[in-house]
Formats: C-alpha cells, sequence, structure tokens
C-alpha cells in the first residue's frame, strides 16, 4: 500500500512538471559524518584507534550524487523534459576539499527546442571540516531559455556551519563574486555581486527521508541587478544508493534579455543515486 501511495505521488510530479526551465547550481553534498558504526561493536577499540578507523588525516575521500529527473507528454502538448545533475566531493586532506556541481537540461515542446541549459563549477574549500571555512570557485553557464551564450564567474568568501549534527545540516556562505554575461539579444552585462547562500539537509524516519533546500541571494553592487533563487527537494530511499526525490525550484532574474521573463518556477520528480 505504501509503495502504491508513493508510485502515484510520484507520477503526480511527473505529471505536474512546470513549463519553464532554468540551469540551476544543485545542492551540494554536505560534509560527510563519521562513520563510527564499526567503533560501537567492538569495545575493545580506543577513542584513539577509532578517531584512525573513522578518518585517517592523509587519506583522501570521494562522494558523489547523480541525479535524473524529467517528463514526457503527448497529444495537444508534445513535450519532453530531461533534466541531469551531479555533485562531487573530493576531499584531498582535513583542510582541503575539491568540489563540482555540474547540471544539463535538454527541453522541446511541439517540436520546438526551449530548454538547452548548462552549468559546471569548480569549487575549493579550505578547513572544510572547521565550523569556519572558506571558498573559492568559478562556474560557466549557457541558457537556451534566457538567451544566454555565455555566463562566467569567479568569487571567494567564508561559510559557517550554523548546525552541523548527524541528521540535521545548515551552513550559511558568503562570497563576493564576479560575473560576466554575453546575451544572445542584448548588451553584455559585466558586475560585481554580494553572494549569499543558506544550505540545509534534514533526515528522519530513520534516516530514510531527506529534507534539503537551497537559497541563493545575490544583489549587484553599485548597480539595480537583482538574482536570486531557491529549492526544495525531499527525497526517499529505495536502497542505501538509490532514492526517489521530488524538486520545488524558482528563480528570478532583474535583467533578463528582451521577450524574456524575470521569473521561473518548475516542480519535478526523478532518482538519485549517491554513494559516500
Amino acid at each position: 500500500m505504501r509503495f502504491q501511495l508513493l508510485f502515484f505521488i510520484v507520477s503526480f510530479f511527473f505529471s505536474q512538471s512546470a513549463y519553464a526551465q532554468v540551469t540551476e547550481q544543485t545542492d551540494p553534498l554536505r560534509p560527510s559524518q563519521p562513520d563510527t558504526t564499526k567503533a560501537a561493536r567492538d569495545t575493545t577499540v580506543t577513542a584513539a584507534d577509532t578517531a584512525k578507523q573513522v578518518k585517517p588525516e592523509d587519506t583522501p575521500i570521494f562522494r558523489y550524487r547523480l541525479t535524473a529527473d524529467g517528463t514526457a507528454t503527448s497529444g495537444n502538448v508534445n513535450r519532453i523534459l530531461l533534466q541531469v545533475a551531479s555533485a562531487v566531493d573530493y576531499e584531498l586532506s582535513r583542510q582541503f576539499k575539491l568540489s563540482t556541481t555540474p547540471s544539463f537540461v535538454y527541453g522541446r515542446q511541439n517540436a520546438v527546442l526551449n530548454e538547452r541549459e548548462f552549468f559546471a563549477d569548480f569549487r575549493t574549500t579550505f578547513r572544510h571540516e572547521e565550523r569556519l571555512y572558506y571558498l573559492a570557485f568559478g562556474s560557466a553557464e549557457r541558457s537556451n531559455l534566457r538567451k544566454i551564450l555565455l555566463r562566467y564567474t569567479i568569487a571567494g568568501g567564508l561559510g559557517y556551519k550554523l548546525i552541523n549534527r548527524k541528521r540535521a545540516y545548515l551552513s550559511l556562505t558568503n562570497v563576493i563574486l564576479w560575473e560576466n554575461t554575453d546575451f544572445q539579444e542584448r548588451s553584455d552585462v559585466d558586475v560585481w555581486r554580494n553572494s549569499a547562500r543558506l544550505f540545509g539537509q534534514y533526515t528522519f524516519g530513520q534516516d530514510r527521508w531527506t529534507l534539503s533546500h537551497t537559497i541563493f541571494y545575490q544583489p549587484a553592487l553599485g548597480q539595480p541587478n537583482l538574482r536570486w533563487n531557491g529549492s526544495v527537494t525531499l527525497q526517499v530511499k529505495v536502497t542505501n544508493a538509490l532514492s526517489l526525490r521530488s524538486t520545488l525550484f524558482n528563480t528570478y532574474e532583474s535583467v533578463v534579455a528582451p521577450g524574456r521573463q524575470r521569473n521561473d518556477l518548475r516542480w519535478t520528480a526523478g532518482v538519485a543515486y549517491e554513494k559516500k
């Protein structure tokens, strides 16, 4: 009965996918938590031994998540939408971590190409295991939906972990960001921004359910140009690595190409594969 209800919910989400699509920066992987289950089973292991077993100082840790969402309809409206996104963390040491969250979106409606969105970034984090940490990154983006030939950014700043528990994580980052956008149908935009991000992830139901959210607020410095976006994702585990998920995502840009709307909203469902 539970499986039938879950199948109905997922099917409903697919049928209600929004007709607008934008490239998003996907939710990052939250910092890994030490796995103390092995040490707990062996009561003869000392605290020092446990620390070594949990995470040796010089042992790199590689984690990744791959998600796929989409929908297909035929009849009065023929529509195909496919979105693939990923998040990768490579922890070189307790001090340095490399990350990337690339995504790709492809969508056609009534034989017309609407969406062909691409986003790629590369991020480095210093002192990522501390409550206060530092980060620098660059990104590149193309958007057929918003008529952006190329947008690239370079940024640097700091982050702070407001909550860092096994089943609850909340962090706030703030960076100074330089952005250059080459629009297809208007003059280029070159701007400095202050970019704040609030990211949270919470698990419940014996870690079977996961709720995560990401909110970006990016006002320009010295000119009227505002960007913000936010997403909320609910996941339910099918296996230890595979989950079903649904995401509500909204984005807003005050400066857009002629004929483009400033706000886009969508609701999608799909699957996620994650290994830690």
